[in-house]
């Protein structure tokens, strides 16, 4: 079975293209104001378009699965001049210090670990590299959003390459799902709510969940 990581591998240079900007941007933009500054833990980093907002008074640090995307993430930070350090690892196993970062996010990274129990995992160790009150911002895919109506939570999500199609993984969660393993985790959820475009008005219905959650 490929893994994740060797998929991302596969892809990275057409994601490189196609995802140029912050997925989420005005809701990190908004993080930016809240958290001013200090050393910052970007899980699942891809190539890097996440870290914009806080290129100013932050210590950036990211992580990924592929090497294939921190490659790109490499060629990113050359192309918007930004200093970050970039350390291949599994967020199931994070390769930091207790309490190293003063903040992390994670946009649509989590929902691609297989397995109830790393998944888990991961994000115990995303509390265990924080501070104590150090806050983390997340996402991951919702499985009320239409198109996963009546299907599993595991789903093999396409991506079109030159020619051929390539499979990722995705675990779809639901709100109280993703409360339950942030709270077991050892966070305070501060909030958690759809994606800022979600015009409909019901929640459960979103792309994405979003999720600012504290160390306590």
């Amino acid at each position: 079975m490929t893994t994740n990581g060797e998929v991302f591998d596969q892809i990275a240079e057409s994601w490189y293209r196609v995802r140029h900007w912050p997925l989420l941007r005005e809701e990190i933009e908004e993080i930016t104001r809240k958290w001013h500054g200090g050393k910052l833990l970007n899980v699942g980093c891809a190539h890097g378009p996440d870290f914009l907002p806080f290129v100013k008074g932050f210590e950036l640090c990211g992580v990924d699965i592929s090497y294939g995307m921190l490659q790109q993430a490499v060629k990113y930070s050359h192309k918007f001049r930004f200093e970050v350090r970039l350390v291949q690892a599994d967020a199931v196993s994070l390769p930091f210090r207790d309490s190293s970062f003063d903040w992390a996010i994670s946009v649509a990274a989590y929902h691609h670990i297989r397995g109830n129990e790393e998944r888990e995992e991961a994000f115990r160790e995303l509390n265990r590299v924080l501070k104590n009150g150090g806050e983390a911002f997340l996402t991951v895919w919702n499985y009320g959003q239409r198109r996963f109506w009546l299907k599993s939570r595991d789903q093999e999500v396409p991506w079109n390459l030159r020619g051929r199609t390539v499979y990722r993984y995705y675990h779809l969660f639901s709100y109280g799902e993703l409360k339950k393993l942030l709270t077991l985790a050892g966070f305070e959820i501060l909030a958690m709510s759809p994606e800022r475009s979600h015009r409909f008005p019901l929640k459960i219905f979103s792309r994405n969940i979003c999720a600012l959650v504290r160390k306590v």
